[in-house]
């Protein structure tokens, strides 16, 4: 399986890799971006770009538009299969865990394909890293965070938490009135 991943990965990145080799760059010119996504790459070629976009688009759908489809496809079973349900408790546990998960999946999938489609369209750089900071670093954080929130012991000591916080904000509300 992690072999099968690996692959995929190179086989996605090599197309990529070989457009971007072959691109004649204006002299410089720096990315406004925190790290070297493709996307803003190609805004800095000075040949046509027209090539690139088509790769870029045809690995974006082979790479995340069908994986997507699939999720949805087997999130779409997964819900109906919950509807039958006849115990509400259980229809509530079901939907909560598929609920987070279906978040985060959405969070990365919407931000990633967003920045990676956005070629043709030129999204603002700031827009582009905000949206690139969700599908790098925010999804991977999210997931340990909504798996422990399953934990009890977890969702008292986060209310023992933000119960303190309240009261500590009446008091700095006191104080500066």
């Amino acid at each position: 399986m992690a072999i099968g991943s690996w692959l995929i990965s190179v086989l996605g990145a090599l197309p990529e890799t070989m457009t971007i080799l072959r691109q004649s760059f204006c002299t410089n010119r720096e990315i406004p971006h925190f790290f070297c996504d493709l996307t803003e790459v190609l805004k800095l070629t000075c040949s046509d770009k027209f090539i690139n976009n088509i790769v870029v688009y045809s690995v974006a759908i082979i790479l995340g538009v069908f994986p997507l489809t699939g999720i949805l496809f087997s999130y779409s079973q997964i819900f109906s299969s919950i509807l039958r349900m006849s115990s509400d408790r259980g229809k509530y546990k079901a939907f909560s865990t598929c609920g987070s998960h279906l978040l985060v999946v959405t969070l990365f999938y919407g931000t990633g394909l967003a920045v990676n489609l956005s070629s043709v369209a030129t999204l603002p750089s700031r827009i582009s890293v905000i949206a690139s900071v969700m599908y790098t670093m925010v999804t991977p954080m999210l997931n340990p965070f909504i798996y422990s929130l399953r934990n009890r012991d977890i969702k008292v000591a986060l209310g023992r938490v933000l119960s303190n916080m309240v009261p500590l904000r009446e008091r700095v509300d006191a104080h500066l009135s």
